[in-house]
């Protein structure tokens, strides 16, 4: 029993390191690593390098870690910039380019309620959350055509795509794909997993659940 009891203990410590090395940002991209990213940025389309030029901007700001329930105006209103989760980092950096996702997931989920995933308990859309919820964006990509396959070949991925997984085990993660500095093979990603917005090398860290191209020009 003790011999049991000791390698229960170390598989949880196993575990533990093992989580904390996936979450934890240890190698989460200097300011000089997101510059160099901002070099690999192909600038041929306008409008997807700005989308992606916002995204390498999120990592300059401190954002708390915060997704409680918030009540906020609609339509056009955010909650406060220095809380946020994984959703706010791709609403924030979409509305720095013009497109609010607040009122364009909202309006979707009234004409298409029986569509989205019913995981909260709701009989009809709310404006002040919906679009800050993963499994609400991803039913809004796939609706409008922007879902691709999930493979496990890093040239699939381009800079300003958007990728879903499940962190922890259980908990819907969404992050935008940024260019790898250096030119690297494999494309970072930008987002938010607890500790603020960072550019990390993490793309295949946790098991993909989708994998999204809603670019400007193409939606």
């Amino acid at each position: 029993m003790r011999k049991l009891a000791i390698a229960i203990i170390l598989a949880a410590i196993a575990f533990g390191v093992w989580l904390a090395a996936s979450i934890l940002p240890w190698r989460a991209a200097s300011p000089d690593l997101v510059e160099s990213a901002r070099l690999q940025i192909d600038s041929s389309d306008a409008e997807l390098a700005k989308f992606i030029h916002a995204a390498l901007d999120r990592t300059k700001l401190k954002v708390v870690y915060d997704g409680a329930y918030t009540p906020i105006r609609y339509p056009g209103a955010d909650v406060p910039p220095s809380i946020g989760v994984c959703t706010d980092e791709v609403i924030r950096t979409y509305r720095a380019i013009g497109i609010d996702l607040q009122p364009l997931v909202h309006e979707d989920m009234k004409k298409n309620f029986g569509d989205y995933p019913k995981l909260w308990g709701l009989s009809a859309p709310d404006p002040h959350i919906d679009h800050r919820r993963v499994p609400n964006l991803q039913g809004f990509l796939t609706r409008h055509g922007a879902s691709l396959p999930i493979s496990g070949d890093p040239a699939d991925y381009r800079p300003g795509d958007l990728i879903t997984c499940m962190v922890r085990g259980n908990r819907p993660h969404i992050a935008i794909v940024v260019p790898a500095p250096k030119s690297g093979d494999r494309p970072w990603i930008m987002h938010n997993c607890g500790f603020g917005p960072k550019m990390e090398d993490k793309l295949f860290t946790w098991k993909l659940t989708g994998h999204y191209r809603w670019h400007p020009t193409t939606r």
